[in-house]
């Protein structure tokens, strides 16, 4: 009787064992609009599931990727209002609640990836990061390379004068509108899943993305000229939302940026990996890829834009210049 007194007892108590662990088990959101094959997705996934690990369990994240939870505007307004706890986001999206950190998108500011990593070791970052979250409350856990943008169109283009009537799509952010406007182009913004139909359909005459998207996205198919425009060398933030944020403990909030930091350490890697063979994968394709006059292009930026326009600090532009 007494064994099996012991035996229900103990069955008993695997039983609430693993209700309470089940119930412990906090499930959360991580979206982002690019494709499973990218880096920005699988090296979430290898996040979501480091974190669970490193956290006994205690956190289940699910990805949703590939704008499964909307566009990135629409996964930034779900940041917002808690619906989705963490999402990858460029910082021209941040800018809409701080404008100021958008100063990183005013072309030509980086010289190159290192220079755009050493900016997010900076006192600078510090200062802008922190003002876009005493803000919005939500936090950049992470900031990853996403590549450096560059043009396909119709038609070549050697200077800027060249893109002169050009109907290009950019994302709908002010600050991609500087160097096309700047050269003469017609701006048109078009959501980021529906830019490939757009350029086969003619709608748009051109587009800019790094090298990484132009092949993961397929735009080559349906543009044969790739422009070395190279005008942002772009990145993407982590972010935590306000809420989330606030129900971790210290311990949980040290892990999750912990394994942010290293996942985006890992994307910048195959990132910059990627981007070194391309050109000439491009060329072995058949696409003309052609080499353009920067200087040409940043000298009429300088004429043409103002910081003030986009609510930029010239202050914050010369700082990130001079960064080493």
């Amino acid at each position: 009787m007494t064994f099996r007194l012991t035996a229900v007892l103990g069955a008993t108590a695997l039983v609430l064992a693993s209700t309470l662990a089940a119930q412990a088990e906090t499930a959360l959101k991580w979206a982002h609009v690019y494709e499973t094959s990218e880096p920005f997705h699988t090296e979430s996934v290898w996040a979501a599931e480091e974190i669970a690990k490193r956290t006994d369990g205690r956190y289940k994240i699910d990805v949703f990727p590939a704008s499964q939870l909307g566009k990135e505007a629409d996964i930034n307004q779900g940041l917002k209002l808690g619906t989705v706890d963490i999402i990858i986001s460029g910082s021209s999206f941040a800018a809409r609640d701080y404008k100021p950190i958008g100063v990183t998108y005013f072309p030509y500011i980086f010289r190159d990836p290192s220079h755009l990593l050493a900016y997010t070791k900076s006192d600078i970052f510090k200062r802008l990061a922190k003002g876009y979250e005493d803000k919005t409350g939500n936090v950049i856990a992470a900031v990853s390379y996403y590549g450096t943008r560059q043009t396909t169109s119709n038609k070549p283009i050697e200077k800027c004068a060249d893109m002169a009537g050009l109907k290009i799509r950019v994302p709908d952010v002010p600050a991609y509108l500087a160097m096309p406007r700047a050269c003469g182009a017609n701006t048109t913004p078009i959501a980021f899943a529906e830019v490939y139909l757009a350029l086969q359909n003619g709608t748009v005459d051109a587009q800019e993305n790094p090298l990484t998207t132009i092949e993961a996205k397929k735009f080559f198919e349906v543009q044969k000229n790739i422009i070395l425009t190279g005008h942002i060398v772009d990145h993407l933030n982590t972010l935590i939302s306000k809420s989330r944020w606030a129900s971790l403990s210290d311990e949980d909030k040290k892990i999750f940026v912990d394994v942010m930091q290293e996942a985006a350490a890992r994307t910048t890697k195959i990132i910059e990996e990627r981007e070194k063979g391309l050109v000439g994968d491009f060329k072995k394709r058949g696409i003309n890829v052609v080499e353009v006059d920067k200087a040409d292009f940043e000298k009429t930026v300088l004429e043409k834009v103002t910081f003030e326009e986009f609510g930029y600090d010239k202050a914050d532009w010369e700082a990130i210049r001079a960064i080493k």
